[in-house]
């Protein structure tokens, strides 16, 4: 065979090779642990994602934190050296997140966070240029709680939270928003997510006597603040993150979390929005398919923020592959690249536009209010 045309061979057999390249998306969740009853809805919600998306074929390793933030760690490094994964979806909760942001920096592998608080995504540095996310910011939902607050008459608040990031976060976010409606903070408690009791706690804030309490925490753990305010007799408004719109939640808080105020996506209300809402089609096509394959009324918010992370990706990986190859430093850049610049996609949680300063794109669009009525989700007009 002359040279010219082994050369020839060559460059085709090169260039067909890179042309089968898989995309390769590591999903790290938090499905075992105190955050499962989030985590779980997450990892169902991978069997529903295309399995092609451009033209190429995406490979999914999905991985369990056990809702720990060193395991986050040494999951996400694992996908990134063993995988050799394209981005990374996960993790579950904020404080594992937050860790995860100096790893996929270094590697320069993009993130999609699938936890709250704003910490994640702001400032938009170095580090966290890697770093997106698409469940509603801490900041964005207390801002509708304290608008619920001072409709309601509410003066005085209390605030009981996890002692960790979200916790933290989540108080700073109250003293601010309600700072900015003439709410008072009166009384902070902090427990942790595995604790059995904080009676202790709730006297505390009792002995305040705030019109209204509110619980920063998520999943069912967050179900023993109100247990215990309503054995203790508390009269007042109660409010949760919405990080407890899920079913487990429903279930294991059963007359206990009755009359809780939450804010939330609007895909957890999807069949009670108007018509004209953007997001109500969206919402219910992740519930049918959702709900297909796990059973009626298993939906839950938690999984569709791992369902618009889909479709981030959905957008963001035909950009990427006009620019690279996956597999490549260059296509995990142009990746980067293109989810920075995704605009108008209809999520079930919101509408997203990501720019350079914002990597997570909702607005208010992105939330509603709901109260726990007779054992189910009722949205508040």
């Amino acid at each position: 065979m002359k040279r010219p045309v082994r050369l020839l061979l060559t460059a085709l057999l090169a260039s067909s090779s890179l042309a089968l390249a898989d995309v390769r998306v590591g999903v790290i969740v938090s499905s075992t642990g105190p955050a499962a009853s989030l985590g779980i809805p997450e990892k169902n919600t991978v069997a529903l994602l295309p399995q092609t998306i451009g033209g190429q074929k995406i490979v999914y390793t999905v991985l369990d934190d056990a809702s720990d933030t060193t395991a986050a760690v040494t999951a996400a490094r694992k996908l990134i050296q063993d995988n050799k994964v394209d981005l990374i979806i996960g993790t579950t909760t904020t404080p594992a997140s937050l860790a995860m942001i100096d790893v996929v920096a270094e590697a320069k592998v993009p993130m999609i966070s699938l936890a709250a608080s704003e910490a994640i995504i702001k400032p938009v540095d170095d580090k966290r240029r890697w770093v997106f996310k698409t469940p509603q910011t801490d900041a964005i939902m207390a801002a509708a709680i304290a608008q619920h607050m001072q409709q309601n008459g509410v003066k005085t608040v209390g605030y009981i939270g996890f002692n960790d990031a979200y916790g933290e976060g989540w108080l700073n976010e109250l003293q601010k928003n309600a700072a900015a409606r003439g709410i008072k903070v009166v009384a902070s408690e902090r427990y942790g997510r595995s604790d059995t009791s904080v009676t202790g706690q709730i006297l505390k804030i009792m002995a305040a006597k705030p019109d209204a309490v509110l619980i920063g925490a998520s999943g069912v753990p967050a179900v023993l603040p109100q247990k215990t305010l309503k054995d203790r007799g508390y009269a007042g408004k109660i409010y949760q993150t919405h990080g407890v719109a899920n079913a487990d939640f429903l279930r294991v808080g059963g007359k206990d979390v009755e009359g809780a105020i939450l804010p939330a996506g609007p895909v957890l209300v999807a069949d009670q929005l108007p018509a004209t809402n953007p997001n109500r089609r969206v919402g219910l096509n992740y519930t049918q398919a959702y709900e297909s394959r796990y059973g009626k009324d298993s939906v839950s918010t938690f999984g569709a923020h791992l369902w618009d992370a889909g479709l981030l990706m959905q957008k963001a990986i035909p950009a990427a592959l006009k620019k690279a190859q996956p597999g490549t430093p260059e296509f995990r850049a142009a990746l980067r690249d293109a989810l920075e610049s995704t605009r108008n996609v209809i999520g079930a949680h919101g509408i997203f536009n990501l720019t350079p300063q914002d990597h997570l794109g909702l607005d208010a669009r992105s939330r509603v209010m709901v109260q726990v009525v007779n054992g189910t989700w009722k949205l508040i007009k």
